[in-house]
C-alpha cells in the first residue's frame, strides 16, 4: 500500500505559542491511523492544518500532491474532509438539508448526490427516519451520526475525525466506532484524533501519541495497546471497549 497522506515536519503556531512542533506522519490507502494524547496536545491543530483550516509550516501531501497552495474547498475537492469536534451542524435546518450541504462542492452532479444521500441513509438508518427533523432536535449520538454523514456526502478518500466520541454514552461510542471501522472496508482512509485511547487503538491500524505538540510514540495500534507507557497514561481500566 502507498501513502495517501504524508505529513513532514509540520508545525502550527498561534502567535508565539507553538501548538504543533515538527510532526511527521503517514497514512496508507485504506488505513485507519489514530492520534491520541491529552487535552492541549495539539491534536485539533494538527487536523486543522491538514484540512487547510489553520496556517502551518512544513509539508502536507495527498496522493503525491503538495497541498501547500490549496485552500479548504480545494482540499475537499481533492478528497479530504474533516468532521470537527463540535460537529458544527446547522441546528435550525433539517437533517436532510444538513447532509445536502455536505455535497456543496458536488452540487452540479444531482444524480450522484442523490445516490450518495441514499448510501448515507443506508449507513445511518436513524438519519433516514429523521430526515425532516431539525438537527438541533437530535440526540448527541444522532448529531454525531449526522456530522459523519455530512462528511461522507463529499465522497472523501480521506476523512479527518476530531474526537467523534466526545460527550457520548459508552453504548453510542461503540456504535460510532463500529461505523468508523466499517468505512475502512470501503477503501476509505481515516485519520482519527481521540481522547478515548482504548476505543481508538482497538479500531486503528497504526497509532501516534502526541504530547505537548510532538510525537512521543508511534507504532502498530495493537503494539501500543501493550506498551507500558501508553497503558499507564491513557488506558488503565477505563475507556469504552469496542467489539
Amino acid at each position: 500500500m502507498t501513502d495517501i497522506l504524508s505529513v513532514t515536519s509540520l508545525s502550527v503556531a498561534y502567535g508565539k505559542i507553538e501548538a504543533v512542533h515538527d510532526v511527521s506522519l503517514a497514512i496508507k490507502s485504506g488505513q485507519i491511523v489514530t492520534v491520541i494524547g491529552p487535552n492541549g496536545a495539539g491534536k485539533t491543530s494538527l487536523l486543522g492544518a491538514i484540512a487547510g483550516l489553520v496556517p502551518a509550516r512544513g509539508n502536507v501531501s495527498f496522493d503525491g500532491r503538495n497541498l501547500a497552495r490549496l485552500d479548504v474547498e480545494d482540499r475537499v475537492e481533492c478528497g479530504i474532509c474533516i468532521v470537527p469536534e463540535r460537529r458544527e451542524l446547522f441546528g435550525t435546518m433539517s437533517v436532510g438539508d444538513n447532509l445536502l450541504l455536505g455535497a456543496y462542492t458536488r452540487r452540479s452532479k444531482k444524480a450522484e448526490v442523490h445516490r450518495t444521500l441514499e448510501e448515507v441513509f443506508e449507513i445511518f438508518p436513524r438519519l433516514a427516519e429523521r430526515r425532516k427533523q431539525l438537527a438541533e432536535s437530535l440526540s448527541g449520538g444522532e448529531q454525531q451520526m449526522l456530522a459523519l454523514g455530512r462528511g461522507l456526502m463529499t465522497r472523501p478518500r480521506l476523512m479527518l475525525l476530531d474526537e467523534p466520541s466526545l460527550g457520548l454514552a459508552p453504548l453510542i461510542v461503540r456504535d460510532i466506532f463500529r461505523i468508523i471501522a466499517s468505512l475502512r472496508q470501503s477503501g476509505m482512509s481515516i485519520l482519527l484524533v481521540e481522547q478515548n485511547a482504548r476505543a481508538a487503538l482497538e479500531t486503528a491500524d497504526y497509532a501516534y501519541v502526541l504530547e505537548t505538540g510532538e510525537i512521543r510514540l508511534e507504532g502498530p495500534a495493537s503494539a501500543l495497546m501493550k506498551d507500558e507507557r501508553v497503558n499507564e497514561s491513557y488506558l488503565g481500566s477505563s475507556g469504552a471497549e469496542v467489539r
